[in-house]
């Protein structure tokens, strides 16, 4: 396959995945609005923090208000990953190898693009219309996986499109998480810290899609468990483990290098590296690190592998004679 043909099905994989994520992480804090004490104001400054856009939106905003950090992550141009913008890329790169992709995976981000862009035109601000605008994006792009897996042969289109999904997922994942580290509530006036960490370690689980497959799993809602639960859990789909796993099974495949006997490039190294260090580490250990350490090196990490993808199929110099 030409590297810029895989550099495309790769990014506009990445690009869905990260609209999805950020639909997503506006939900956290409207299941938070939903959940608080009425004493206790929404926050949405965390969610800039956690995304690394805060830089960007005080450049172009005063303060941060819901509408203020819903338009610079939804409908803003200016922010390269607000949804609008990354669904904009990822129409981009599919328009770049329709030849590649199927006609209604084409369709359905055709329409997906156009719905929020139109939506941004006339924003209802209303908390029913926005959560249910963000649960449109959510099932837009899950649909948009359910086409690919229906209508693409498993080839290494295929498998370029999972590396590319799998490999922001889990960097998403890890943002999540990063939401409520970076959430400070007040504490007092008839609501106790332990009962606001609850509310808030509840709206990650929701918001991740997580809480019904975690309440099935573990017996105690505690932040130990819910950990484990979304970055170590090897079978959930969202969990950072699993994420990574399938990210590292698609690179071999598209390589042909069987996984029994190693790495045999720079990418393929990167994610059984990070693969082998998550399949080792147990929950105690990344308290004992610090969550916020933790999340904060793994997304490192899988900048880096992502850096490695780049530099093993899409950096190709030419053959020199």
């Amino acid at each position: 396959m030409l590297s810029r043909v895989a550099n495309s099905i790769y990014w506009m994989n990445r690009y869905i995945e990260r609209a999805e994520n950020y639909a997503r992480f506006m939900s956290v804090n409207f299941n938070l609005a939903l959940d608080l004490p009425p004493n206790v104001p929404p926050q949405w400054e965390p969610l800039l923090i956690a995304t690394a856009d805060k830089y960007g939106f005080d450049q172009h905003y005063q303060e941060a208000t819901r509408e203020t950090v819903i338009e610079y992550l939804t409908f803003d141009k200016r922010n390269p990953n607000s949804i609008v913008s990354s669904l904009n890329f990822a129409r981009e790169n599919a328009r770049t190898v329709r030849e590649t992709i199927s006609k209604e995976m084409w369709e359905n981000l055709n329409q997906l693009y156009h719905m929020v862009r139109e939506t941004g035109n006339h924003a209802d601000w209303s908390l029913g219309r926005t959560q249910e605008f963000f649960n449109e994006i959510r099932n837009g792009a899950q649909l948009f996986y359910g086409i690919i897996d229906a209508t693409i042969t498993r080839n290494e289109a295929w498998h370029f499109a999972r590396v590319g999904r799998f490999t922001e997922r889990a960097d998403k994942i890890t943002r999540f998480l990063d939401v409520k580290y970076f959430t400070l509530l007040p504490h007092g006036d008839g609501a106790s810290s332990s009962t606001l960490d609850l509310v808030i370690w509840t709206a990650v689980l929701k918001s991740a899609s997580a809480y019904n497959m975690f309440r099935q799993q573990y017996r105690n809602l505690t932040p130990a468990n819910i950990v484990e639960f979304l970055i170590l859990d090897k079978l959930f789909p969202r969990a950072a483990a699993h994420c990574i796993r399938q990210a590292e099974l698609s690179l071999y495949e598209i390589s042909g290098t069987p996984i029994t006997q190693g790495f045999g490039n720079k990418a393929e190294r990167a994610f059984s590296k990070l693969r082998n260090e998550l399949e080792f580490t147990v929950v105690d250990d990344i308290f004992k690190t610090g969550l916020h350490e933790f999340l904060d090196h793994f997304q490192t990490q899988t900048n880096e592998a992502g850096t490695a993808i780049y530099q093993t199929y899409f950096d190709l110099k030419p053959v020199e004679g």
